[in-house]
Parts: structure tokens; C-alpha cells; sequence
């Protein structure tokens, strides 16, 4: 099957967040399971341009309809870890990615209309047919508009549209500028709620409303997610319009890059192990805590790793690290955040338990580091607020850390409590809190420490449970095989 993936991320060579690590993994998994994948990005002035591979300019003369003109493009090829991939170099004085920086500026929604409107027309000019489409996030939302109000009529009817939400906190919402933009226009058309209407402001569009409305299949990055988008909050506004497609609507689990996260031949690591080798893990804690000057005791290492932003449950995290140590434990934390205030309370945090033996803040990016922590830490904390689908608990299995999560999105779906799940014993690795107060997270830290100093063999085959769930691409990339497979023939 042709595949072609829209997105404005995609790891390593363009990446602010998660989007841009499922856009590369999931590609290379849909590759191997032998589909024909072309990845189309922005060619942003900042990328990291050493991951492409034989950058050329294959298209010079693609001219993009805009307002009442055109704007001349390039588009350019490359491979990416031998994935097969597009950018689009617009070259009006717009200017649209020569910024510096891929978001952030004040006309962002215009940039991202324009570059859905010049892959479809990239697509058209140049003979490509792809059986899906697969847009992910408010930046391409308007791809499945624009193929089905206008580029079906002009020789691309067959092709089908899979639209993925992986944050429903940004939503594109913008003015009718955008329609005169892209020459949907008829603004009394699409400002109906039923299309692109925004549920709160009759004025504006929604783009990801759009993307919801006119893709012939709509994801979200967990089973859980996609409950909770249209029963609760956590849709931002959207669960009106989830429920009124909810027949074409369903969550896929992320997965993680089996290749970059094994404790098996990570060359991160001081020591690389398994499951059936797990006592190897220890030389990793040793020389973690060596790293960190934390006191080499007999003590469960508690982590924390991921951003310092609300979202996270920083309170909860906060808390976490005085319940360890208070209880004879120790704690790790790294990350670091957007939010000034949060990160200056952690730094400060940090000068308070500076010469503390069992403590350690790094108020940093750290991938390698990172690495180190995930393989020497027993128990990792994820207290999130919400979480979409979340990556850390996955990694901690992977690395024989048991997750402490709390009982939202992703994390119900990949972590089933040691004491409480309905699973066979043999499935069950880690630990669940339901609320979002000190209490219920002090009685998962509780429990975890209980059966670490008491029946040490029984945490141990926690551990061992864990590594044994297999999260890498697999999985998620035969439920999308499933979803194109789907809606080609719809």
C-alpha cells in the first residue's frame, strides 16, 4: 500500500515533541511491514539537515494557489534513515519556515494551511496517488478539507484520509482569513458547526474540528485517550463532534523505538541486560548513583523523568521526592520546562537538597542520562494530570523500572497494578492511583516500597513482567495497517 505521512515533525531532523518520534517510528514499522511510505515535511531553516541523505530538489516549479496568486515552491527529496522523504520550500516573502524556529510565530496557523495546501497540490502535480493519507495535529488538519472540497474534484477521489490528535489542547482555531487563503472560501459554509465552526467563538474555525469532520478515520494516541476526549475534558471542546463521528473514531497505542530503548544493547548503559539477566541491571544503579553522588545504601531508587510543566502533576512529583526520602528511599529527578515558575521552584528545590545523600535534582535535557536512569532506577513516578498515551512508563518497563502512574490516558492502558489489577498475576507490573492527591500517590509509593523490603522476589518478577510487554512499533503499526486497509475501500 502507498502511505504518505503529512506531519510537521518527524524525528530526528525536526522535533519539539512526541509527534515527531511516532511520525519516524510509526513510518519505519509501516516500511517494514513492506507498505511503499513518503514522509512530507516543511523544510524549516533549523532542521538538523545532517540526518538527510542525498537532499536534492526534484520539483522546481510548483506553484501553489494563494489567495488571488500563486506562490512558487520547491520541493525537495531526501532519504531519512532510509525512510523516503519530501519538504516543501516555499519561496514568497512570507517567508513561511525561515523563521528559526517551527512554532511560535504569530501567523503559525497560516503557515501550516499553506503547507497543507502545497503537499496536496505537490501531490497532485506530481502524479502521486497514495492510498491514505495519514495527517497528524491541528497543523494538518486542513488536508482532509481541502482533498475533499477541492482536490477531489481535480483527479483525487480515490485518495483517503487518516487524521491523527495527538494533543487536543491545540486546536488551530483561527479566523475566515484562512479560507480566502486556500480558496475554500464560502465562509457562512464552513463556519457551520457541523464542519469547521468553532463550538465556542461563532466566529472562528476550528481546524482540528475540520480534521475530525472530514477524515475518513480519526485516531488518538490510547484506547483510554479516546474514551476520555469524548466523555470528559480531555477533548478541550471536541467531544461533541467525536461522538457525532464516533463510528469512525478509535485510539491507538504509541509505541516506542525498540531500537533506541534496549536494555540489551543500549551502549548508553554501564551494563546491558533482560529479563532472564536482570541482576546485571544492579552495575547500572551503582554506577548511577556513582554519577550522582547518591549514597550507595541498601534503597530503592525512585525516578522522575519528563518535563517540568502542570500537565505532569508537578505537585504530585514534588511530593513523591520528600514522601522517598522520608521513607527510606532515594530519588532522582531530570527534566526541565516552559513554565519559569515551576522551574524555578525546582531549582531551588534543588539548591535546598543539594548536600542531601539520597536526592538528586538535574534540571536539564539529558537524553544520555536519561538512559542511566531508566536502566538503574527500581520505581519510576509518572503523576500526570492527563497524558494522551505517555512514553515514560513504557521505557520503565522496558528497562525493568516498575511504574507508579497515575489512572489516566496511556498509563491505563500499560500499566495494570500489582495489587488491584483484574489480569493474571503474571500480567500485572506496576502500581495505579486514582485521585489525584498526596494520599493516593503515598499508598502506591507505600505499597511499592512494602513489597521491595519485604518480598524482594516478588518486586523482582514485577520487574521481570514488565520487560516482557512488548511496546515497540509492532503493535501499532498492524492496528494502522488495520485502519488504512479499512478506509481504502470505504
Amino acid at each position: 500500500m502507498y502511505i504518505v505521512e503529512v506531519a510537521s515533525e518527524c524525528a530526528p531532523v525536526a522535533k519539539v515533541g512526541g509527534l515527531a518520534d511516532v511520525v519516524y517510528g510509526l513510518s519505519g514499522e509501516l516500511q517494514a511491514r513492506g507498505h511503499d511510505v513518503e514522509i512530507i515535511l516543511p523544510k524549516y531553516d533549523c532542521m538538523h539537515y545532517e540526518h538527510l541523505e542525498g537532499l536534492q530538489v526534484v520539483y522546481h516549479g510548483l506553484w501553489v494557489p494563494w489567495h488571488d496568486g500563486l506562490i512558487h515552491c520547491s520541493v525537495w527529496s531526501a532519504t531519512l534513515c532510509g525512510r523516503s522523504c519530501f519538504l516543501i520550500d516555499p519561496h514568497g516573502p512570507e517567508d513561511f519556515f525561515g523563521r528559526g524556529h517551527y512554532y511560535g510565530s504569530w501567523d503559525d496557523v497560516t503557515r501550516f494551511a499553506f503547507f497543507s495546501k502545497a503537499t496536496l497540490e505537490f501531490l497532485l502535480k506530481s502524479n502521486r496517488r497514495p492510498a491514505v493519507i495519514h495527517c497528524h495535529d491541528w497543523q494538518t488538519a486542513l488536508v482532509p478539507v481541502l482533498l475533499y472540497e477541492i482536490y477531489a474534484q481535480a483527479g483525487m477521489d480515490r485518495q483517503r484520509v487518516c487524521y491523527t490528535v495527538h494533543d487536543f489542547r491545540y486546536q488551530g482555531v483561527t479566523g475566515e482569513h484562512v479560507l480566502w487563503a486556500t480558496g475554500l472560501n464560502r465562509p457562512d459554509y464552513f463556519l457551520h458547526t457541523d464542519r469547521l465552526g468553532d463550538h465556542f467563538n461563532p466566529n472562528a474555525l476550528n481546524l482540528m474540528q475540520g480534521g475530525i469532520v472530514y477524515a475518513n478515520f480519526v485516531t488518538t494516541v490510547s484506547l483510554r485517550h479516546a474514551w476520555e476526549a469524548q466523555t470528559m475534558e480531555h477533548g478541550d471542546g471536541l467531544g461533541r463532534a467525536l461522538r457525532m463521528h464516533q463510528g469512525k473514531f478509535g485510539g491507538v497505542l504509541n509505541g516506542i523505538d525498540d531500537s533506541v530503548w534496549n536494555p540489551a544493547s543500549d551502549p548508553r548503559i554501564v551494563q546491558d541486560y533482560g529479563p532472564d539477566c536482570l541482576d546485571r541491571k544492579y552495575a547500572n544503579k551503582e554506577a548511577l548513583r556513582d554519577r550522582l553522588w547518591l549514597a550507595q545504601s541498601f534503597k530503592p531508587l525512585v525516578a522522575y523523568v519528563g518535563s517540568l510543566e502542570r500537565q505532569k502533576g508537578v505537585d504530585l512529583v514534588r511530593h513523591g521526592l520528600f514522601y522517598s526520602i522520608w521513607n527510606n528511599a532515594q530519588f532522582v529527578l531530570l527534566g526541565t520546562g516552559s513554565d519559569s515558575t515551576i522551574t524555578s521552584y525546582f531549582w531551588h528545590l534543588k539548591q535546598h537538597l543539594n548536600d542531601n545523600p539520597d536526592c538528586h535534582l538535574e534540571i536539564a535535557h539529558n537524553d544520555e542520562l536519561a538512559h542511566l536512569l531508566y536502566a538503574g532506577a527500581d520505581l519510576i513516578i509518572v503523576p500526570s494530570l492527563f497524558e494522551p498515551c505517555g512514553e515514560s512508563q513504557m521505557i520503565a518497563l522496558r528497562y525493568g523500572a516498575v511504574p507508579i502512574v497515575h489512572a489516566v490516558g496511556g498509563l491505563v492502558d500499560t500499566v495494570f497494578d500489582r495489587d488491584y489489577s483484574t489480569k493474571p498475576p503474571s500480567e500485572r507490573n506496576g502500581y495505579v492511583f486514582q485521585h489525584t492527591d498526596q494520599g493516593a500517590m503515598e499508598s502506591a509509593l507505600r505499597r511499592a516500597f512494602g513489597l521491595w523490603y519485604d518480598y524482594p522476589q516478588e518486586f523482582r518478577q514485577l520487574m521481570i513482567n514488565g520487560m516482557r510487554y512488548d511496546f515497540s512499533w509492532k503493535r501499532p503499526g498492524q492496528d494502522y495497517s488495520n485502519i488504512f486497509d479499512y478506509i481504502r475501500y470505504k
